[in-house]
């Protein structure tokens, strides 16, 4: 019963994400074309249900269709999305059929099979999928009822196991230690790089109110990107050796292979202010100088310690993985239950119209005349005989069906 849902998919783990998107439709930005394109894949496989899921580390197809899932049908597949896709790359695929491609699906929703394990940003984003492919009118009742469950399934996962406890992000990380130096929300602080590591440490300084930031990058234009959300300023690298306005912390990634922060210019950025400082070290290698950290007195958070931790806390979620599979294990049975129910409902839907049907044959045709020469309290009773009989007619058989069919494939 089960065997109709099919998964396709390609991950991280199987091939570097810059290549995923091969597997990938075409001009997905376009949600216009994204459902032309999806609803034809549809009609060419004969799938009677389809799920759509792309991420910056994930491409999945989640559908329903009677024929099998093998290495043929992955072919022909991707070389409908693409006709130059190349059978070596039927490597990196993962295909599941049943009950198999319904626990893969929790299991990405629990994030169990996520780059980073108990990251629930992964259930947003096939909640926001679910979404777009019901508004395409892709999906159906199946894929519906699995959705539901999935939905639960991760919300058991993340409540009754500590899979997201602990940050393992070194940014989030390095924030946590920031507000532990009793660093005061007007403190002046200098963000020094404007890359992707930076640009997420500026959600955080924003999320933790502090608003007086300066931005420096050696190109200008992320540095203002950056500091508009702070009302503030941006500036090139070049500028900092002429910065006159002091600060209290500085946190700097650039990528520089050589430290941007050397002794000389840390004596001007402090305009000969002696008071502790805080210094975020993001760099690999470090952006400020050793001799910076060794001679000024400062709380040092540096990559090396952030990620040693955000390594152990990463140990710690993969342990509560056990816990969370046997979570699915059991939504996985409690979802086949609901299914074969789901199942025999729909069978039976047409039973309580057909029943009332009857009963107004019977009514109104074939005991027309016996009905006419009763008396207003013999109609009466009559009626109300006929209601329940009506609903026993309908409550019995599905009662039965369900009890007889639960436990069946």
């Amino acid at each position: 019963m089960l065997q109709e849902f099919k998964i396709i998919t390609v991950t991280h783990k199987s091939m570097n994400v810059k290549d995923l998107n091969q597997f990938a439709i075409q001009n997905s930005d376009d949600n216009k074309i994204l459902e032309i394109k999806l609803k034809d894949l549809k009609a060419q496989f004969n799938i009677s249900e389809l799920f759509y899921l792309s991420t910056c580390n994930r491409i999945l197809y989640f559908f329903c269709a009677k024929s099998s899932l093998d290495e043929q049908f992955c072919q022909n597949f991707f070389s409908h999305i693409d006709a130059n896709f190349h059978s070596k790359n039927l490597e990196h695929i993962q295909y599941l059929e049943g009950v198999n491609a319904l626990e893969h699906f929790m299991e990405v929703a629990a994030s169990i099979d996520s780059m980073v394990v108990g990251e629930r940003e992964i259930l947003r984003q096939m909640r926001k999928a679910y979404e777009s492919c019901h508004a395409m009118e892709l999906t159906g009742d199946h894929i519906r009822l699995a959705m539901r469950k999935t939905i639960e399934t991760a919300k058991r996962v993340y409540n009754e196991t500590r899979i997201g406890e602990r940050p393992v992000s070194v940014v989030s990380l390095a924030i946590q230690k920031l507000l532990k130096t009793d660093l005061q929300k007007d403190a002046r602080i200098l963000l020094i790089g404007a890359g992707q590591t930076n640009l997420l440490v500026s959600k955080f300084l924003t999320k933790h109110q502090f608003k007086n930031v300066v931005v420096f990058n050696r190109s200008l234009a992320p540095a203002m990107s950056i500091a508009k959300a702070f009302s503030s300023e941006g500036h090139t690298l070049n500028e900092l050796e002429d910065y006159k306005s002091g600060f209290d912390c500085l946190i700097a990634c650039t990528g520089a292979q050589t430290p941007v922060v050397n002794t000389l210019l840390y004596k001007n950025l402090l305009q000969g202010d002696s008071t502790k400082k805080v210094i975020v070290d993001l760099g690999a290698p470090s952006d400020v100088d050793n001799d910076v950290i060794t001679h000024h007195d400062i709380d040092l958070i540096e990559i090396d310690g952030l990620r040693e931790l955000a390594a152990q806390n990463m140990d710690f979620r993969r342990a509560e993985v056990s816990l969370a599979q046997t979570i699915i294990h059991e939504e996985l049975n409690n979802f086949h239950n609901l299914f074969q129910q789901r199942k025999i409902e729909k069978a039976l839907q047409h039973v309580p119209t057909q029943i009332k049907a009857v009963r107004e044959h019977a009514i109104n045709s074939v005991f027309k005349k016996e009905i006419a020469g009763l008396d207003s309290e013999s109609k009466d009773l009559m009626e109300r005989m006929m209601a329940y009989m009506e609903k026993q007619c309908i409550s019995i058989p599905m009662k039965a069906a369900i009890e007889s069919g639960g436990s069946s494939e």
